[in-house]
């Protein structure tokens, strides 16, 4: 085990890319990383396809279903090891995957919540990105979105192919999220699946079935974050909305929304982008107040509140804000920049 840590440190580059203020451990990290192996599968259509697994349980490892979909025969690797998969359990609408290798010899992960976090808490994602060794980036939440028991993690954590199915970690180094996808267009939307949708396929119910493709599903099934409106999560139509600055299309999909569920603030937070984007500023401020109301901590709707303060020229409150931004997101409080003149 100490050698392939050494070996992970220096495939990480950790020394170098945890900053001095993270909170992540970088030994404790190593240790995890013991836990992230590659994906290989053998293609029905010829070929190969890459990318990432988390070692959740003995002989159990999860990976995304979009890695596994076309196999005919699945490898997780470890340097030199390599062990073939002799089953596997599906949940495609979630696009997890978990594998069943009765011979690993791998240490697993402690499974943890999406729940529990909170937006600009630090995290690192660690998988195979571009195939090659295994790498982490760390970073910070972004955003979390209301999913089926669920948070889907938006954070700044960069990855690309071949990190799908690696590991988003908390700074306890327990598993949050799965490495999931990335929405094109966007230097901070990267996605991780949330955790408590694995622990149902973890139980003495979970369904294996010998490693085939299933590339054929019903629209309802497709994996959630590539489903096609309406059945694609709102969340998600909302970020493509932003990207594309549509803001009148927006302004409807969040009423929408917001109707459909009143306890949520994410599609009060939609509602005040587009209408900022509109430029009716009174009207997005509204939004957020409401927004608050319903959930105090959202770090991110108030840093929009105070910025929408700054653009009115109130002053007081933005410093306000700041303040309160200090003591629930520090990392996300040194975006909201008041003037001296304001304090």
């Amino acid at each position: 085990m100490k050698g392939f840590l050494a070996a992970a440190a220096v495939a990480l580059g950790l020394a170098t890319s945890l900053p001095a203020a993270a909170t992540l451990e970088r030994e404790r990290l190593f240790e995890a990383a013991a836990s992230v192996l590659k994906v290989e599968v053998s293609r029905q259509q010829g070929g190969y396809a890459l990318g990432s697994g988390v070692v959740v349980a003995d002989g159990l490892v999860v990976t995304n279903c979009h890695v596994t979909q076309s196999a005919v025969g699945i490898s997780v690797v470890r340097g030199d090891e390599r062990w073939r998969v002799e089953a596997q359990a599906r949940d495609p609408g979630h696009d997890l995957c978990v594998l069943k290798v009765p011979r690993l010899r791998a240490p697993s992960v402690v499974v943890g919540q999406s729940s529990e976090l909170v937006v600009g808490q630090a995290v690192a994602a660690v998988g195979f990105t571009g195939g090659q060794g295994l790498q982490n980036s760390t970073g910070q939440v972004i955003d979390l979105h209301r999913l089926d028991g669920g948070y889907v993690i938006q954070s700044d954590n960069w990855f690309s192919s071949g990190a799908s199915g690696g590991a988003l970690f908390d700074e306890q180094l327990r598993l949050v999220g799965l490495l999931t996808f990335r929405l094109r267009g966007g230097q901070l939307h990267y996605f991780a699946s949330p955790a408590e949708w694995l622990r149902p396929m973890l139980g003495a119910n979970a369904n294996f079935q010998p490693v085939a493709p299933f590339t054929t599903v019903p629209p309802a099934e497709q994996f959630y974050w590539q489903r096609q409106p309406p059945l694609q999560p709102a969340f998600l139509q909302a970020a493509a909305l932003q990207r594309d600055l549509n803001w009148p299309e927006l302004e409807t999909l969040a009423r929408l929304w917001s109707e459909s569920d009143t306890t949520d603030p994410a599609p009060l937070n939609a509602l005040a982008r587009a209408l900022e984007g509109m430029g009716r500023l009174g009207d997005a401020v509204r939004a957020l107040e409401q927004s608050v109301k319903l959930a105090p901590g959202s770090a991110m709707a108030w840093l929009q509140l105070g910025q929408l303060a700054l653009r009115q020229g109130q002053l007081a409150k933005a410093l306000e804000i700041r303040q309160r931004l200090d003591a629930l997101a520090p990392a996300l409080a040194s975006a909201l920049v008041v003037p001296e003149a304001g304090l």
